[in-house]
């Protein structure tokens, strides 16, 4: 609990829809809280990219001198120490950006609980600071899918980045809830009012 207000953390498998999910929380009056919007501040950040450039040069940044993510990701994919090394750096920025999120809005009575929408959330063991856990499931296919058209991955790249992160029947083992993001959007809608009634009460 935040001040009284329940925290509700999403997992899932890659393309299986997490963000979409968090929308529909944060339409219900949930405030959802984008790590990765969180992260793409953090790299606007002075302090942030000057040690960035200290790091890995130039070459990090694009022309208009925005971070190059594509090359980020080359980089601590390829190398376990350079991950460790950047999530050192970038994770205390993203949680107190997060609090002070929270701390904003804590007391608006509209505001019914916080959504967490973290890539990594069991990774990084923030799922222990969730009073729920919500594990969102889609079959391989239609997550194929998506991530053909979203990102353009086939599907050993998917393979791939999956295996960097623990299994998807591990995280649904620890999860509170489990909806499923493959139906029509009224049938989603409505698991996930179920399910947010369960965790207000």
């Amino acid at each position: 609990m935040f001040d009284g207000k329940p925290i509700i953390g999403i997992v899932g498998g890659i393309g299986s829809g997490k963000s979409y999910v968090a929308k529909i929380f944060g339409e219900l009056g949930c405030v959802v809280i984008d790590s990765d919007g969180l992260v793409r501040l953090a790299y606007d950040d002075p302090a942030i990219r000057a040690i960035l450039r200290k790091w890995w040069g130039d070459g990090l940044f694009n022309a208009d001198r925005s971070i190059n993510r594509s090359a980020i990701a080359a980089k601590i994919f390829r190398d376990p120490a350079q991950q460790k090394m950047l999530e050192q750096l970038m994770h205390p920025w993203v949680n107190a950006r997060r609090e002070r999120l929270m701390q904003q809005v804590v007391g608006d009575a509209q505001v019914l609980a916080f959504v967490w929408d973290t890539p990594l959330l069991v990774e990084n063991r923030l799922n222990s600071q969730c009073d729920a856990v919500v594990f969102v499931d889609a079959p391989r296919e239609v997550r194929l899918a998506r991530v053909k058209e979203s990102r353009g991955w086939d599907e050993a790249e998917l393979e791939r980045r999956e295996k960097l992160q623990m299994p998807l029947d591990k995280k649904r083992e620890i999860s509170d809830y489990v909806l499923v993001n493959a139906a029509e959007a009224d049938r989603i809608r409505g698991q996930i009012r179920e399910i947010l009634s369960q965790i207000l009460e």
